[in-house]
């Protein structure tokens, strides 16, 4: 196809205008360049469009290199200058045919050559200029660790001398300032963030210590560590994300908090919530991903089984009551209650929001961020939420109670409540709740349902590898007896080469729900002051699944190991 001949199509097609289609020629005549890569930098036509168009045209499929991992050795099958030659990268291979994404599939010339060199018969996938060039900057690059990206330190004057601290000196924080806002030190802290948002990191840890400074990225969970920046960068480093954080570079003695966004292509923005805390040799920074593209809110999509994910609706759709979500920080309490307001968020109602942090921005949703220094905490927005003729109120967390007895009150006169409680288990709750004062029959004429929550690491599905374990293991953990044998067990793989998880065997996390609604067995267990231990049973016995029998149903269906069952969920008491 050529260039003019492409140009025709697109403005045949209605996707460009024939002035969009003169002034990217006009730019490619000075700059030079293909005409794809000037209709898609002027603004003429999206990158996906172009590239979808150009699929159908040539009859070969179109691959998004972004949401591809090319494999190491496909990438040594083909030299870099022959890719940006011919703007071509190899992506996969099946038996004696090397896959190839181009930007220009009819180039035949670029087809002859990657056959010779290679040996491969070649088929063609099409990818967008800007992608092809992207993917062998990427790949191409030299290699570090399995895990961690290319960090240069050239052009900092490293000094290489052991770092010692000297105690209780004051440091000139001068230096340090001006540093922070110098080329190298944006763009060593930019790599940072972007490497977190690429390996779809949840947290950043930025940590001091005596000899040694390091950064390191929660991913699924775990902890690793990705680059040792050397330690005459420390300062520098902290600052320089203190100054995006708009947090007082000067006070280096008091907890601080902010938040970062960041505006990245196509109209993403990530937003990145900053936690600074002294310790002995130094600031740490801990940085949470805040990813509102990667929420999911559709709570068919979260983990629940039928039965308890019907159970959930109901409660949330019923006109009045409390829905209380809990479990540990990090378990995902927060997306399950998004999911549930995303659910209840109607034009014909009023929703609000108490949080500490607002992690997400929801459109019709009015959200309030706490601010304890100024007497803003949960119970003063609840107050006032009231006055505000409110429909659904969800409420961060109830941590006294004050709180605990206003947003009870709010559910009993015709408000749908949400919110959290740190306990162990769905029952543990109740018990919780009247160790704060409120009394059992208020409990139960409030409550509609208790969820709790964990999360367990997904196995990655091109590495898993099939296991076996005695049945004695197996039962002990909770596996009913008449499960034994009906299914394949899987555990974590072991390719460190592996192109989907990086060699981890893990890919993603899942939900693991124990959904307990307040039936009526269980509230006259309550209003007769039975143990959790006893409500657990009885909520067992009226068809309620514990966390520990959802790990195990995950397990069977081969979505997780046995290590995390283990390591996430506690056994259920007999």
């Amino acid at each position: 196809m050529s260039i003019n001949r492409l140009g025709e199509l697109l403005v045949r097609g209605n996707l460009i205008s024939v002035a969009q289609l003169r002034k990217a020629q006009a730019e490619q005549n000075q700059e030079g360049g293909r005409l794809g890569y000037h209709l898609i930098k002027t603004g003429a036509i999206e990158e996906t469009k172009l590239v979808d168009f150009m699929s159908k045209q040539y009859g070969v499929p179109a691959i998004n290199l972004e949401d591809f991992e090319i494999p190491p050795e496909v990438i040594a099958l083909v030299p870099k200058e022959i890719c940006e030659k011919h703007l071509a990268i190899p992506v996969n291979r099946a038996g004696q045919t090397l896959i190839v994404a181009m930007c220009d599939p009819a180039n035949i010339f670029a087809l002859d050559d990657l056959k010779f060199l290679t040996g491969y018969n070649i088929s063609c996938m099409v990818a967008s200029e800007m992608a092809i060039r992207a993917a062998i900057e990427k790949y191409y690059a030299p290699k570090q660790e399995a895990f961690q990206a290319d960090y240069s330190f050239e052009g900092f004057d490293i000094d290489d001398s052991e770092v010692s601290v000297v105690q209780e000196q004051e440091e000139d924080l001068t230096e340090a300032n001006k540093e922070a806002d110098t080329a190298p030190i944006v763009k060593l802290v930019n790599q940072i963030l972007m490497d977190a948002i690429n390996k779809h990191a949840s947290d950043i840890h930025v940590e001091p210590y005596e000899k040694e400074f390091r950064v390191r990225f929660r991913v699924d969970g775990v902890l690793t560590e990705v680059v040792k920046p050397p330690m005459n960068l420390k300062n520098a480093i902290i600052s320089r994300l203190k100054i995006m954080a708009e947090l007082d570079i000067s006070e280096r003695r008091l907890p601080q908090d902010g938040r970062i966004k960041l505006k990245m292509g196509g109209g993403r923005e990530m937003d990145f919530r900053v936690s600074v805390c002294p310790t002995l040799f130094g600031e740490k920074v801990v940085l949470r991903l805040l990813d509102k593209s990667n929420l999911q809110v559709d709570m068919t999509k979260l983990g629940f089984e039928p039965q308890p994910l019907e159970w959930f609706k109901e409660a949330i759709d019923r006109p009045y009551g409390m829905v209380l979500v809990t479990g540990p920080t990090g378990s995902g309490k927060t997306t399950t209650l998004y999911s549930a307001l995303t659910e209840l968020n109607q034009v014909t109602d009023n929703v609000s929001t108490a949080e500490d942090p607002v992690e997400f921005n929801f459109a019709g949703i009015n959200q309030v961020q706490m601010h304890e220094s100024i007497g803003l905490n949960f119970a003063a927005a609840l107050r006032s939420f009231l006055r505000q003729d409110p429909d659904v109120i969800m409420i961060g967390e109830i941590r006294d109670f004050e709180t605990a007895e206003i947003a009870i009150k709010a559910a009993l006169t015709g408000h749908m409540v949400l919110s959290t409680l740190h306990t162990n288990d769905a029952p543990s709750t109740i018990s919780r709740m009247l160790n704060m004062g409120i009394e059992p029959f208020m409990v139960t004429a409030s409550v509609n349902l208790i969820l709790a929550q964990r999360l367990a690491r997904r196995l990655c599905p091109e590495c898993k590898k099939a296991i076996h374990l005695d049945d004695a293991v197996l039962l002990k953990a909770g596996l009913p007896p008449e499960k034994l044998g009906t299914f394949q067990l899987f555990g974590k793989g072991d390719n460190p080469s592996c192109p989907k998880c990086g060699g981890r065997g893990y890919k993603g996390r899942i939900a693991l729900f124990e959904v307990m609604p307040m039936w009526d067995g269980l509230k006259e267990l309550v209003i007769n002051g039975a143990s959790s231990l006893e409500l657990k049973q009885e909520a067992i016995r009226l068809g309620m699944q514990t966390l520990r029998m959802a790990a195990l149903n995950k397990m069977v269906e081969g979505v997780t190991s046995m290590d995390e069952v283990v390591g996430n969920t506690a056994p259920d008491s007999t």
